[in-house]
């Protein structure tokens, strides 16, 4: 073997081995969850979406005038957000001048849609709450109807004047407070119900009692 062909031969070899070590340790693209937490912590998260927590079309439980501001991102078919309403009512029932519940709607699930325009026409009868209470409840009967014709029942049985509602569910009003909302949806990055924020902090840890945690945080802050 002659020199020029020994120096090619290491050269390619050279080549090579750079190049897989170029492969091997190269970083590579995180997974989605890992996506996620790097292009936006839950802090720079929450102020870049305050001002897409709370409109003014949104509905309001509780004093408006309350100092901690619950916003709870809801989808009406999600079965989370069935278990956490009663916890969260609780939350408001214990403080009632501290803090106030503000929903947005997500229509993730078959019949969302549907049944957040009839709470829609049910607040032009101001039965908004007793509606929700009564189709929360049966819910797992209309969960897969896309015509949700139990949240129909239960909503009628509470007192709305279901053919009104039927006029007023799709009138260019509701249509923009779903559009809107979706669209804050997508500006915050909602990815699941229930989410929720506490005076545009995000409740990092899922559940009741971090959600009692965080509120209760805020209330001592705006005690002192």
């Amino acid at each position: 073997m002659n020199r020029r062909t020994l120096v090619l031969i290491i050269s390619v070899v050279i080549l090579i081995a750079f190049a897989a070590a170029a492969y091997l340790y190269s970083p590579s693209s995180p997974a989605p969850a890992e996506q996620r937490t790097q292009a936006q912590s839950p802090a720079q998260q929450a102020t870049a979406s305050e001002a897409n927590l709370v409109r003014f079309h949104s509905p309001i439980f509780g004093s408006e005038r309350a100092p901690v501001t619950i916003v709870e991102f809801f989808d009406p078919s999600c079965e989370a957000c069935r278990a956490f309403y009663p916890h969260v009512k609780k939350i408001l029932a214990e403080n009632p001048d501290n803090v106030r519940l503000v929903l947005r709607y997500v229509l993730f699930h078959q019949g969302s849609e549907e049944v957040a325009r009839l709470l829609e026409a049910s607040r032009k009868q101001n039965l908004y709450e007793q509606v929700m209470d009564a189709v929360l409840e049966v819910q797992p009967g209309w969960h897969d109807d896309p015509e949700v014709k139990e949240a129909w029942t239960a909503a009628e049985r509470v007192g709305l004047d279901v053919e009104k509602a039927r006029a007023d569910m799709y009138t260019p009003a509701v249509d923009a407070v779903l559009k809107l909302d979706m669209q804050d949806v997508k500006a915050v990055g909602i990815r699941g119900t229930p989410t929720f924020f506490v005076n545009g902090r995000p409740l990092d840890k899922f559940g009741i009692e971090p959600l009692r945690q965080l509120v209760s945080n805020e209330i001592t802050k705006v005690e002192k």
